[in-house]
């Protein structure tokens, strides 16, 4: 892998390739790990600041009921806040790594939060494009966003736990 030649991510204007990119979640969930995505991913790298967000009513599990359920006002709410959005503070690189703090906005509750990551370096592909890739993943406390949730099981602990892991593979083009 190609390591940048500096410690910021590339100057311009950067969105994401809706196409080829990615943003779910993993929880656990009983006696394993429940994932789920977000089929509209939007993000943008702009004036070194990285952007971007979800449409909460494109959540998407293996089960159409629990995804009303997911959109619900226990979980999401969708109805009243229909988008997770997420603004950097500040991005560092240190070769093909990556660590961003920034802020979350899931359920119109923002907390701070550190993501960390791979970088993959600009390079032109086959379509006449200038391209660069993250590899992000983040563990937030759900409850902190008003999520809170839960089936308590026959032992007295909580079905579904508070830390909750967002996974984004994003594929950034260069504008204009």
């Amino acid at each position: 892998m190609i390591t940048p030649e500096t410690d910021t991510l590339p100057a311009g204007t950067w969105t994401v390739d809706r196409v080829h990119s990615y943003v779910g979640f993993a929880v656990d969930y009983m006696a394993g790990t429940f994932v789920g995505s977000f089929v509209s991913v939007d993000a943008r790298l702009s004036n070194g600041v990285l952007d971007g967000g979800v449409n909460i009513g494109d959540v998407q599990v293996q089960d159409a009921h629990l995804e009303a359920h997911l959109q619900a006002p226990e979980f999401f709410d969708a109805e009243h806040h229909p988008k997770l959005t997420f603004e950097s503070i500040s991005v560092a690189l240190e070769g093909d790594r990556v660590a961003i703090d920034g802020e979350i906005t899931i359920k119109g509750h923002t907390e701070p939060v550190a993501i960390t990551g791979t970088f993959i370096v600009p390079f032109p592909d086959p379509f006449g494009n200038t391209r660069f890739g993250l590899g992000l993943e983040a563990t937030i406390d759900r409850t902190a966003f008003g999520v809170r949730w839960n089936n308590p099981l026959a032992n007295g602990m909580p079905a579904l736990s508070h830390e909750v892991t967002i996974i984004a593979n994003l594929q950034f083009v260069r504008q204009g």
